[in-house]
């Protein structure tokens, strides 16, 4: 037999055996037992039949010896049968009904019944063992029941776990519908309600100014709510909670109903529990539960799921508070956008409509009506243009890009360009895949109406290209050129001529991009608009 240490060869396919030591004085007890069953009743029947056969030589070798032997003989012969009777006997009362008793407890086990023992003879060795396998049967029976009982823990924690995470899930999913910060409390406060059987429920926000500011309710009286709408850290669990943290508990409402000077609940609940919310480990409001049990019977993990559900709310709430500054600021800078091409724009050309009815007086005071005339015409062109931009300027922030996204939006807004215009516009498409964000595609849509605003007004061009590519890098490319006219130098154009130029370049300026203007007079008009996107914008498209 190999040693523990030993792998087996490979040829060798016995499973691996842990070597345990063997009992201390076994073999002394071995040789006893062999000795007192076997050994020294053997020995004794060897002497007596050794006897009877001295004796049978005997009577055969001194026959005048016979009528003494002959008795002797039989004496001997009847001490060798009964000793025979009593090893069998002995041999069955003390090995064989043991080793029967051993193998009916064997069986008994096998077949599950862990109450099963071994009778415990009166004396000899097997009494030790057999005192010893009914105790080693009772440790079995013990640590099973104790296994069994583990193992029921075990399920029953296991099942409160899925609990848990079906909890989290719900709670997960009633936070993350789209709608205004009202309707995502008011379903976080359903979802919650339901799965912890609460009474009723609130969320209350940390205000700059030392208070707990109630934003949402459920199962709370409308004048229980308003006089809760405010309440001062200083004064009730809300609010210590609020500043420093851990989950806390109290029996019933009384305290709060005594600061309200309302009941809270008609009827009393057992347990007011007060949560924090947090949002990167900074506590930015608390939710309060109202049960009738204690919290301890949701489960042993309650705590840790009520602190999961405060993290996940409060992400909601911040993202919520994120998305609104967004849309402020988006809204801010869509004003300053509207602004500034007012001012370049329709200001501009009011302007100079000013001066040429400057101008127009001066003439009719001179009663020089032929250049009256011709400023009354100039001024009715810069009438007609100021109309134009208005017109295009109400177009630009009514319009929206196609919910299906550029490419469409551009080549409509092509196609009703070249019917409007006579303009022949080849519009080319090669990005296989698009990672713009909608901001993004928004300025990049502005750019090319812009660019075609121009060609209508400006250029007089027969033909016009755009083409759109994008390279492994991420970088885009917008290509937009006529055969037109070109663009004037600065010094020989008309106050005004040059705004969309500017509004392109600051729209290309939010991308961020580059945009690049190449025009020589009557060459036509070269517009290069290149930008990148996000890193993380192409991995996600990968």
């Amino acid at each position: 037999m190999s040693s523990p240490s030993e792998p087996a060869g490979p040829g060798d396919a016995r499973p691996p055996t842990l070597m345990v030591p063997a009992a201390a004085d076994w073999r002394r007890k071995t040789h006893r037992i062999f000795l007192k069953l076997l050994a020294l009743p053997l020995l004794a029947l060897a002497l007596i039949f050794t006897g009877v056969g001295g004796g049978a030589l005997a009577i055969v070798t001194f026959p005048q010896h016979a009528v003494v032997l002959y008795p002797v003989l039989g004496l001997l012969v009847l001490s060798g049968f009964g000793l025979i009777w009593l090893i069998v006997a002995r041999v069955r009362r003390d090995l064989m009904e043991p080793l029967s008793d051993l193998r009916n407890w064997s069986l008994r086990m096998h077949g599950g019944n862990l109450s099963a023992r071994i009778p415990v003879p009166g004396r000899g060795e097997f009494r030790e063992l057999a005192q010893d396998i009914n105790r080693l049967s009772d440790e079995l029976k013990s640590l099973t029941m104790e296994m069994d009982s583990n193992v029921r823990a075990q399920t029953v924690r296991l099942a409160r776990k899925t609990q848990s995470l079906d909890i989290l899930y719900d709670v997960a999913s009633s936070l993350s519908q789209p709608g205004d910060l009202d309707k995502l409390l008011e379903s976080f406060l359903d979802t919650f309600i339901e799965l912890v059987d609460a009474r009723a429920a609130t969320v209350r926000m940390l205000t700059d100014d030392g208070h707990t500011r109630l934003v949402a309710s459920r199962g709370l009286a409308a004048d229980v709510v308003e006089k809760d709408r405010l309440m001062d850290t200083s004064l009730c669990q809300c609010g210590w909670t609020s500043k420093e943290g851990g989950i806390r508990t109290q029996r019933g409402t009384q305290p709060c109903a005594k600061l309200l000077g309302v009941p809270m609940l008609k009827r009393d609940c057992l347990e007011f529990v007060v949560v924090p919310v947090t949002y990167q480990d900074r506590i930015v409001g608390v939710y309060n539960l109202f049960l009738d049990r204690p919290m301890s019977a949701l489960g042993e993990d309650i705590q840790d799921l009520l602190n999961s559900v405060g993290k996940h709310l409060g992400l909601a709430l911040e993202k919520s508070r994120l998305d609104n500054q967004a849309r402020q600021i988006a809204i801010m800078e869509e004003r300053n956008i509207i602004g500034n091409e007012l001012h370049d724009s329709l200001a501009q050309g009011l302007v100079s409509m000013r001066l040429q009815v400057k101008m127009l007086g001066e003439s009719l005071h001179k009663k020089d009506l032929r250049t009256a005339q011709s400023e009354v015409r100039h001024l009715r062109i810069a009438i007609d243009d100021a109309h134009v931009s208005l017109r295009e300027l109400l177009a630009t922030y009514r319009l929206k890009i196609d919910e299906r996204g550029l490419v469409p939006a551009v080549a409509g807004m092509v196609e009703r360009f070249s019917q409007e215009t006579g303009v022949n516009v080849y519009f080319q498409n090669e990005c296989r895949k698009f990672t713009l964000t909608p901001l993004q595609e928004s300025q990049v849509f502005h750019i090319v109406k812009e660019a075609l605003s121009n060609i209508r007004k400006h250029s007089h061009a027969c033909n016009a290209r755009i083409l759109l590519s994008n390279n492994s890098h991420g970088t885009y490319t917008l290509l937009i050129e006529d055969d037109g006219e070109g663009i004037a130098p600065v010094s020989e154009s008309l106050p005004g001529e040059h705004i969309g130029l500017s509004v392109m370049r600051e729209r290309a300026e939010r991308l961020p991009g580059e945009l690049t203007i190449e025009s020589e007079p009557g060459e036509g008009t070269r517009i290069v608009l290149s930008f990148p996107v996000a890193p993380r914008q192409i991995a996600m498209a990968k």
